[in-house]
């Protein structure tokens, strides 16, 4: 089978098809034929040799598939610790679900890791419930979007930032109330001023280190801030008495390192509690882009250099 091989020389991304034997699944596991795979922050982490794959998982890039089983048939997604670049993938059987019938392949791609990581986080982590805040940092990113149509999805208002201003059309269009260009506007003042103090129950951020003043300034009482990533450092001066004022939670999320147990139980969840939206209209994908294999390196230098709106995605099949 081929597989996608990525390497970065002088802030350039380089990609290489190679050949290796399919994978043999295990007997919880299943083979799937690779429609297309989604593009992910942590590829990039993963080639820069920061961020390995879990012992014993395939050290193929890749945290994200949508294909088709190979044994039935069967239209699914598939969320991933590795080997999804590639054109066949033996994924947890726990850890797939169907692919919505309205959508096609390619663009259910952009499913597993975006909307699986903005529901463990918006539902299992912090419980967001109806009538409650979130805030959704980088909320043009495939997980930002995501997250703002789940927090709706939930019965909450969103308020969501971006750097870039000709992305603040993506945020409203994916259902955020408030949309902020944290480039030229003050966080704290644009919620404040719409919401009042203290008005934000559930922050998601990958930024880190250069939002978490403003992320407390803005959260309620037993409100809670998720980090997600650390873009910005990882390394901050946290004001505790302000935090202890506010009751509030800070936690550390991930989900590739997630025992295959555990995410088999999110995604059951997740089926039963967010799959929905997608056949109801609710939930939907927002694709920046669609390249075949042979362009892979373009969709990771535009991710590096935060060009994309939503996800970007490579089809395997070839057409």
């Amino acid at each position: 089978m081929r597989f996608l091989t990525v390497r970065e020389q002088a802030g350039r991304y380089l990609a290489q098809i190679d050949e290796t034997n399919p994978p043999v699944p295990t007997a919880d596991e299943v083979l799937i034929r690779v429609a297309a795979s989604g593009v992910n922050r942590a590829d990039l982490s993963q080639i820069a040799g920061r961020y390995p794959p879990p012992s014993g998982e395939s050290a193929i890039l890749g945290l994200e598939v949508s294909g088709t089983i190979e044994a039935t048939g069967d239209r699914v997604c598939a969320l991933l610790a590795g080997g999804g670049h590639a054109e066949y993938v033996a994924a947890p059987a726990g850890q797939t679900f169907p692919a919505p019938p309205d959508l096609s392949l390619v663009s259910a791609a952009a499913i597993p890791e975006a909307y699986l990581t903005a529901f463990v986080n918006l539902s299992v982590e912090t419980r967001l419930r109806p009538g409650q805040t979130a805030l959704i940092h980088a909320g043009a990113s495939g997980v930002g979007l995501a997250a703002i149509q789940v927090a709706k999805f939930l019965g909450a208002r969103v308020a969501a930032t971006t750097r870039t201003k000709e992305k603040l059309s993506a945020l409203e269009r994916a259902g955020a109330d408030l949309v902020i260009h944290s480039s030229s506007e003050d966080l704290v003042t644009a919620i404040e001023s719409r919401w009042g103090p203290g008005a934000v129950d559930v922050v998601l951020d990958p930024i880190g280190a250069a939002t978490l003043a403003a992320d407390l300034a803005v959260l309620a009482v037993e409100g809670s801030i998720v980090w997600l990533a650390t873009m910005s450092g990882s390394r901050v001066e946290l004001e505790i008495s302000l935090l202890m004022k506010r009751r509030g939670r800070i936690v550390g999320s991930t989900l590739r390192s997630r025992s295959r147990a555990e995410k088999a139980a999110i995604v059951t969840r997740f089926r039963e509690e967010i799959l929905p939206g997608f056949a109801s209209g609710r939930l939907g994908v927002t694709l920046d882009s669609v390249l075949p294999v042979e362009r892979a390196a373009e969709g990771f230098q535009r991710m590096l250099e935060n060009k994309n709106t939503g996800k970007i995605v490579l089809d395997w099949r070839g057409e």
